[in-house]
């Protein structure tokens, strides 16, 4: 578990399901990341397991440490097809503008860096999703390159390992 000021941060399990779909079923959330059906939020979830189980390293849930309220997802996803590891956040619609996703982030990108051999991890954004391109920004990242995740267009931007965690 990895704890902020303000958030709780754990691996996702399958049974935040119901969760995951809510999060995912908000059109201001989904526009950019698409829509998970119950069936389809197992599937991810299960995957999300078994990357923690063999890699280390996952998704996790973002919660409100005041509460325990679920508000969204953030962590280190692999991705085979780049061979390289990407930094993501999702937010409840609700939960934007209070600095959440940034100090997720952060705290994440800490903890990778110091847990991980990785040199530098991505951020995949998909184009015009201008609020995940200033919370790249502030955590430090730059662009690295164009691409294509899931059909999408995406602009690949990249944070190298700092000085302090050779």
């Amino acid at each position: 578990m990895i704890e902020t000021e303000r958030l709780l941060l754990r691996p996702l399990r399958v049974e935040d399901a119901d969760a995951f779909v809510a999060l995912h079923s908000d059109d201001r959330v989904s526009r950019f990341i698409g829509t998970y059906t119950h069936q389809r939020a197992l599937d991810r979830l299960t995957s999300i397991e078994r990357q923690w189980a063999e890699r280390g390293h996952g998704l996790c849930a973002v919660e409100l440490k005041s509460s325990g309220e679920f508000i969204g997802r953030a962590g280190l996803n692999y991705w085979e097809m780049f061979d390289e590891v990407e930094m993501g956040w999702t937010l409840r619609a609700e939960a934007w503008g209070h600095g959440y996703a940034t100090e997720a982030a952060r705290a994440c990108l800490t903890w990778g860096f110091e847990t991980l051999d990785s040199a530098y991890f991505t951020a995949m954004i998909r184009h015009g999703n201008t609020p995940s391109v200033r919370v790249a920004e502030r955590l430090g990242f730059t662009p690295l390159r164009e691409d294509t995740l899931a059909g999408n267009p995406v602009t690949v931007y990249s944070i190298d390992r700092p000085a302090a965690h050779p």
